[in-house]
């Protein structure tokens, strides 16, 4: 199988570590408490103050710069010579899915690449405190199909395919955008990029299915090392490129004109690039046999669950890859990544047969299930005829006296009924009937004048069992009232 990232050894790892450490990041000193109006909120004297010292003016432009892997927002801000210098360094509090782009809607992943920001990206009424958004899709993203809305930079800490900030930080990145903005700054350049695309950083994840796309952004994040100014961006053949010269016009579908690098820039690339080469061959040969494993969503959110203590429900903070992630063998790799495919197989399976269920139960309501008749069934128990009995006539059976050798019909014995199962009253009473019949004989039966001496008691006796058949074919019939009844009640 494709192996997910090879990595750096044990001490480029705590390297990489150290940039998310929390002495790295700034410190907000923006009380919401106080903030009158979100978007007149004026920066703090100690931010200003550190503007002054970096030679920077209030209103000179910005640019935003996003690390994934680290979970790092930072802003660049032009001095007087015109290039940008990093004035601050937030710790992004969520962002959702994993390293590599977003491709659709729903699939939870943050933007990856260069996205210019105007002022109408800015919305300062949004549900998640304040928001900027990110502009994707851009023309790149189009030209590949890649889609989907509504994708932010804002606060509350919570993140759906966002990069979502602490509302304090999101106030302070407002404000320094709305200053840029009032400077005369047309577009805020976003660059959204996985991680910081060093010789080490770009070995750990040469396998990745994302490698090509990362290659691609990567001249621009050097280009921007280079001359600490933002780069020209442009899309064509579906790709961007960056600092070209051309005569021609670029489309985003069409093929590239004519493009030259210039010459300054191809000295320093040279020179930049040598460098490059040689430290990401070192870095590939202490990569044999270890790889990184990249967590996922909700491993980087365990690593951080007790920030969410005594905090609201939507506050959800996803710690970051670098911290959750881990060194591993590549074999070990392999058996956790097969074990993790079998378990979303067996789960994918779950959801299908829960499906079905829903499907097959009138869309989750229950289907009731027949149960038995609450009433009795009886049982039938008919007399044997004894080897050479004589078969006693219907009016002597009538008459006769139950002997010892008698058998009459019984029910059975009736099991105890439920009184909210019981017949409604007015439904035909047919069930009813089959158990009048299997009811013992009449009293008037029981009175019968016993015989005058034992003659006439083993004539009974002898008569007194009627053949199976009959009494079987009397059981089919329906249930008539007793002649006696005619001559009184």
């Amino acid at each position: 199988m494709r192996l997910t990232h090879l990595v750096a050894t044990a001490a480029i790892a705590a390297l990489l570590a150290s940039c998310t450490a929390n002495e790295a990041m700034d410190t907000v000193d923006v009380d919401l408490k106080k903030v009158s109006s979100k978007v007149n909120y004026q920066l703090s004297g100690k931010i200003v103050q550190k503007m002054q010292a970096m030679s920077m003016a209030k209103d000179s432009p910005i640019m935003l710069r996003i690390f994934k892997e680290e979970g790092v927002l930072e802003v660049w801000k032009a001095n007087s010579s015109n290039r940008f210098e990093m004035l601050r360094q937030y710790k992004i509090c969520a962002w959702s899915g994993k390293l590599g782009p977003k491709v659709k809607e729903g699939d939870r992943q943050a933007p990856e690449g260069f996205y210019p920001i105007s002022p109408g990206q800015m919305n300062p009424n949004s549900s998640y405190y304040l928001a900027i958004n990110t502009g994707f899709p851009n023309r790149f993203d189009q030209a590949n199909g890649r889609f989907g809305t509504n994708l932010m930079i804002h606060g509350a800490c919570s993140s759906s395919g966002c990069y979502s900030m602490t509302d304090e930080q999101m106030q302070e990145i407002f404000a320094l955008s709305r200053d840029a903005y009032k400077g005369g700054q047309q577009a805020i350049q976003l660059q959204a990029l996985p991680f910081r695309m060093t010789a080490e950083n770009m070995a750990r994840h040469k396998n990745s299915p994302n490698i090509d796309f990362w290659n691609m952004l990567k001249p621009g994040y050097d280009q921007f090392e280079i001359t600490k100014r933002p780069p020209e961006v442009n899309i064509c053949e579906k790709k961007y490129v960056f600092n070209q010269q051309t005569d021609g016009k670029f489309s985003p579908t069409g093929q590239c004109p004519a493009m030259t690098t210039p010459a300054t820039m191809q000295g320093a690339l040279a020179s930049y690039n040598a460098k490059y080469n040689e430290g990401y061959a070192k870095a590939t040969k202490k990569l044999d046999g270890m790889v990184w494993y990249e967590p996922t969503e909700a491993e980087r959110k365990a690593i951080v669950a007790k920030q969410r203590v005594g905090k609201e429900l939507a506050y959800a903070p996803t710690g970051t890859s670098l911290d959750a992630g881990k060194l591993m063998k590549v074999a070990d790799l392999e058996k956790q990544e097969a074990r993790r495919t079998e378990l979303e197989e067996a789960k994918k399976a779950i959801e299908i047969q829960q499906a079905e269920l829903e499907k097959s139960t009138r869309n989750g309501k229950s289907v009731p299930v027949p149960v038995e008749n609450p009433l009795p069934k009886p049982v039938l128990q008919a007399a044997v005829e004894q080897p050479g009995a004589a078969r006693k006539g219907f009016w002597g059976s009538l008459f006769s006296k139950g002997g010892a050798d008698a058998q009459q019909l019984e029910p059975a014995a009736e099991a105890p009924v439920d009184a909210a199962q019981q017949q409604p009253a007015g439904q035909p009473q047919a069930v009813q009937h089959s158990v009048a019949v299997a009811t013992p004989q009449p009293a008037a039966t029981a009175t019968a004048k016993k015989p005058a001496d034992a003659a006439a008691a083993q004539t009974v006796a002898s008569t007194e069992a009627a053949p199976m058949a009959e009494q079987a074919v009397a059981e089919q019939q329906p249930k008539k009232r007793p002649f006696w009844k005619i001559w009184g009640n």
